[in-house]
């Protein structure tokens, strides 16, 4: 099993400091209520938001957004929407994980710690992500070492298939990881948490869990509404138990459900291909 050290964090990141004082009053300002739908006002079963009493979007922050969600539809073509302007919202999964859209402030990271013992927070953005909705990105990793929260990045490019492919082992691995160390909840995310993170998540349940991916998929889609990109997690469970196959067809000529499933030598093989990864 590979160290702590053996994972690259931000915490080699300049941190600030916060006191305890601030940290109780801010908590004071964070509630946790089921996300409403601006069209219908009703709830969505499954998905509970954290938000706080601060929550809004900076100047600007509409047409953030409405660009942001107009991309998602036609690039990854669901009909999910994210709204910054209502904070931090997540759906917990099982035991050991969480899944939702990206920290925002100081008083986010205090919450999964207080009130959702999490030990590790996985995030797939890149710096572009972040800076384009103006997190104070220092303040959230300042806030994660206050905590004890180990933060890891992975970022794969939002709402490409192909970099979700690719980065799928590595971020996986980094998250079997932080399960295996039986110290708290892993929280994943990606910005909305509609895309990249659910899709690590389904293709953890699918290597290390013994379900298939459809049944893993219907799992988490049944607690978080959303649409991560299914094929991305069938090429990436192809790359890993086709590597070094001299005999192996491209996966563009397979059949569309290919890699849906796999047998058991195949899971036992990605799953040591995963946790090799956690040395590179």
């Amino acid at each position: 099993m590979a160290s702590t050290a053996r994972l690259p964090t931000s915490s080699s990141l300049a941190i600030g400091s916060i006191t305890a004082r601030s940290r109780k009053s801010a908590m004071a300002g964070i509630v946790c209520v089921p996300s409403v739908s601006r069209s219908s006002h009703r709830t969505s079963v499954g998905l509970p938001m954290c938000r706080s009493s601060t929550a809004g979007a900076a100047g600007g922050g509409g047409r953030r957004m409405e660009d942001y969600n107009t991309a998602m539809k036609q690039m990854m073509r669901n009909p999910y929407e994210y709204h910054h302007d209502l904070g931090m919202n997540y759906a917990v999964i099982d035991d050991d994980l969480i899944v939702g859209s990206q920290p925002q402030k100081p008083e986010d990271i205090y919450h999964l710690k207080n009130e959702e013992n999490v030990a590790y927070i996985l995030c797939l953005q890149q710096d572009k992500d972040i800076e384009y909705w103006g997190i104070d990105f220092q303040a959230i990793v300042s806030s994660c070492k206050e905590v004890g929260i180990q933060h890891i990045r992975r970022p794969a490019v939002d709402f490409d298939p192909d970099s979700l492919r690719s980065q799928l082992p590595k971020a996986v691995s980094a998250l079997e990881w932080a399960i295996s160390q039986c110290k708290g909840r892993v929280y994943v995310h990606c910005t909305a948490g509609l895309g990249r993170a659910p899709a690590v998540a389904i293709a953890y349940m699918f290597w290390f869990e013994n379900m298939d991916l459809n049944t893993a998929y219907k799992k988490l889609t049944s607690i978080r509404p959303c649409g991560p990109n299914k094929r991305a997690i069938r090429a990436a469970t192809y790359d890993l138990a086709k590597t070094n196959d001299p005999r192996k067809e491209p996966f563009e000529n397979l059949p569309e459900h290919a890699f849906e499933d796999i047998a058991d030598w195949e899971r036992k093989l990605i799953q040591n291909r995963v946790r090799a990864l956690r040395e590179a």
